[in-house]
């Protein structure tokens, strides 16, 4: 345990210096294993490490729907969206907030990035809501918030990272992100309804949306929910895999962006592949440094450990899920969604399966949790990248801002914890 727990010490300073989280889990791992078992059995291990993994066929759906999401980014649907959300909801008070948090439900269904969600939204949205005087607190974090959707809304990359490193079907996480996700829609909206009700002159009334642009934003919006639609119905069905479901989600990303008189010239069709290249070799890295960090951890027997622990301090299953919750939420003041994924699972996974917790359920917990750190500082990653887009913005205005959605996410954890239904019930009919 002591070794394991000088080698997280490291790693946080590592982080905290500026090395990416791939790259010091990466040198933590190594150097740890070389430490237990010798420098020549280190390399060996890594090697073969990142060799078997990353051949491994199920890592496949990963560029596949970031491919489909950076298509689809690329369509420019995300002005299409906004403009539905708002001709569905412009009528009440905050509208403009309301269509934001519709508008990035329905974005981050098709995208499966938060940052990329949070980033475009940033774009679309915040030019209306300061054209109509409202309050840049307000704005600033509806915007933030309703990024971190991406990840829980289905296809969600850190399902799948998820799925991979505790062995759960990918499908069957997804199909247990839609209630969550929905839930979380709708704790938002609720979230955005009580801030204007509190503070009128932080959202001033807009004007309806013009007839004929509220028929052409719906029209446009209508392929991006038939390829939802066909994705994930097709895996309910078990007509085919996650994987198949997210080249056919590629297909037909690209398929819509022609459609809409993009990817017309083979440079915007670099531009695309290499969007989804370096994002797909980032989270690559990040995911063979944690497996090499995950080698280290289970040689210095801290999973055993903590197993220990928990009989020591008698803990019951849901005791050790809030447990475990708790950490992560701590972890994600510092690291990122991917981050929590690959640091945490494979530390407390023993533990978890020898107590019968279901690990779908699970799954959409953890990456509540993670969530939650998206918005929370020190770090707030999707609050940061939300400063990057608008310069002018304070840090603390945007901060101030997500308040509101961080208390709408604890009240989604909690509801999740107490009615396991809500992330099992899909999922369990297919089962």
């Amino acid at each position: 345990m002591t070794t394991a727990l000088i080698g997280f010490a490291v790693l946080l300073a590592l982080c905290f210096i500026g090395f990416r989280v791939g790259f010091a889990t990466l040198i933590v791992g190594f150097v740890g294993f070389a430490m237990l078992r010798g420098f020549d059995a280190s390399l060996a291990m890594v090697g073969q490490q990142v060799f078997h993994d990353s051949m491994n066929y199920n890592l496949s759906v990963i560029p596949l729907f970031i491919l489909m999401g950076v298509f689809i980014v690329h369509a420019r649907i995300s002005q299409d969206l906004y403009d539905a959300a708002y001709a569905a909801l412009g009528r009440f008070r905050g509208g403009l907030a309301l269509a934001t948090v519709l508008a990035a439900g329905g974005f981050s269904a098709v995208c499966g990035s938060t940052l990329a969600t949070a980033a475009t939204m940033a774009k679309v949205a915040m030019p209306p809501m300061r054209n109509y005087k409202y309050s840049d607190r307000l704005a600033s974090g509806t915007i933030a918030a309703g990024g971190t959707l991406g990840i829980m809304i289905p296809p969600s990359v850190p399902l799948v990272i998820y799925g991979l490193i505790a062995e759960q079907d990918i499908g069957l996480l997804f199909i247990a992100g839609i209630l969550p996700g929905l839930m979380l829609v709708i704790l938002f909206l609720i979230a955005v309804g009580i801030t204007v009700r509190r503070n009128p002159m932080a959202a001033p009334s807009a004007p309806p949306l013009e007839p004929a642009r509220r028929k052409e934003a719906i029209r446009g919006t209508l392929p991006v929910l038939i390829l939802f639609l066909v994705v994930l119905g097709g895996i309910y069905s078990g007509a085919f895999t996650a994987t198949e479901a997210a080249g056919i989600g590629s297909f037909g990303a690209a398929v819509i962006a022609v459609m809409r008189g993009h990817l017309l010239t083979l440079g915007e069709w670099r531009d695309c592949l290499v969007d989804a290249t370096t994002t797909t070799a980032t989270i690559f890295i990040v995911l063979l440094g944690a497996i090499v960090f995950s080698q280290f951890i289970n040689l210095s027997g801290m999973p055993y450990d903590l197993l220990d622990l928990v009989d020591e301090w008698e803990l019951s299953p849901f005791q050790l899920v809030i447990f475990v919750c708790i950490i992560a939420i701590l972890m994600g003041m510092v690291f990122e969604a991917i981050g929590i994924l690959v640091l945490l699972v494979p530390v407390f996974l023993p533990a978890l399966q020898i107590n019968g917790i279901d690990m779908i359920w699970f799954g959409i917990l953890v990456v509540l949790v993670s969530e939650i750190g998206l918005i929370t500082p020190p770090i707030g990653m999707n609050v940061f990248v939300v400063k990057s887009v608008l310069p002018d913005v304070r840090l603390g205005a945007i901060f101030a801002g997500v308040l509101p959605y961080i208390f709408a996410l604890v009240t989604g954890l909690i509801l999740v914890l107490i009615i396991p239904q809500v992330a099992t019930f899909l999922p369990g009919l297919m089962r």
